[in-house]
């Protein structure tokens, strides 16, 4: 008795409604038993199908009514997809919109943005730009590389921003021929690897090597901090005259060479290049024999730790220049060479 009743109710229903609205439902109904004829196991739903269904849910507004074979939000699901390949499909044949940003800029930006920590996206791009890339301030965000703690400087920034304020003075010793012992003070600036001051002596006091320091640093030209070991001729003198000057002083530990490299370092390469193929006569001789080298060492040779450069820069002689040309150094135990025009 009930289906009967429900169809009953259908066709008076059906007796009110509009002509295009029955026929909507017949198409509708005629199209799903076709999608049923031709699957077999399961629903083959094609192409042609999504887009009925999809204009229908536009255009038609009992849609969701007759529709048996899939659920609503399939269907909308279908239409979404159609609305982005449309937009798609226009962006793909259109003019092209931003250009893609190089494999190298991008990886440029990252070094950029790691190397200098404290730089933010304007600084960046400005920095691009000055480079003539021109790129979005986006981009650089894109691509820029965040730290995840408090900006803080390398050790190797560190440790360079303080090197012209550090000084290290140490005394070596040489023999003469007739089995004196003569004492050589080396006062050595770390930023250049530059001597700015040496004298001998064959009986150094706490008095003498203070006066040298005195002699090393006219005027306001002290530095902040002075390396040195602790021999016993830094004395209370000495410890006085430098403190009157603003210099702090930076003890090694005992029997820890190594904790003044800079001073060593250069003791080693006198030694070596010099000293170690020479008699010393007397304490004229070897101050002159310092000096001439201490001259090569500033103007010509050459530091690793300077980029290849020495530490009173020298220019670079380009080959059109002239020719290659030998000169002596040191009584031609060294020599050094330059190009000079034919």
């Amino acid at each position: 008795m009930e289906p009967i009743i429900r169809a009953l109710l259908v066709f008076v229903g059906t007796s009110l409604r509009s002509r295009r609205s029955m026929q909507l439902e017949i198409v509708v109904l005629r199209q799903q038993l076709v999608v049923y004829q031709r699957s077999a196991r399961r629903l083959r739903i094609q192409p042609g199908d999504r887009v009925l269904w999809s204009w229908l849910s536009q255009h038609w507004s009992r849609w969701r009514e007759v529709l048996v074979i899939v659920q609503p939000r399939t269907v909308i699901a279908w239409q979404r997809k159609r609305f982005r390949d449309h937009w798609s499909n226009l962006s793909r044949h259109g003019e092209p919109g931003r250009p893609a940003v190089p494999d190298e800029v991008k990886v440029l930006i990252r070094k950029i943005s790691a190397a200098n920590a404290l730089w933010g996206s304007p600084r960046i791009l400005g920095e691009l730009r000055k480079l003539g890339i021109q790129v979005a301030k986006s981009t650089v965000e894109k691509y820029r590389v965040r730290s995840r703690k408090p900006p803080s400087p390398t050790w190797r920034a560190f440790l360079t921003n303080h090197v012209p304020d550090l000084v290290s003075v140490d005394f070596f010793t040489v023999p003469t021929v007739r089995f004196k012992v003569l004492f050589v003070l080396l006062v050595l600036v770390h930023h250049r690897r530059r001597v700015i001051h040496f004298n001998v002596t064959e009986h150094p006091t706490a008095q003498w090597t203070a006066q040298q320091i005195v002699e090393a640093f006219p005027w306001d030209t002290a530095p902040k901090y002075l390396l040195r070991d602790r021999d016993a001729i830094y004395g209370n003198v000495f410890q006085r005259r430098v403190e009157s000057m603003g210099i702090g002083q930076v003890l090694s530990a005992p029997r820890s060479p190594w904790q003044n490299p800079y001073v060593e370092r250069l003791i080693g390469t006198v030694r070596r290049d010099c000293l170690d193929h020479v008699i010393v006569l007397n304490e004229r001789h070897l101050r002159n024999l310092l000096t001439c080298y201490l001259n090569y060492y500033h103007s010509w040779r050459t530091h690793l730790s300077l980029m290849m450069d020495t530490p009173d820069s020298r220019p670079m002689h380009p080959p059109d220049l002239g020719t290659v040309v030998e000169f002596p150094e040191v009584g031609d135990l060294h020599h050094h060479y330059e190009r000079l025009a034919a």
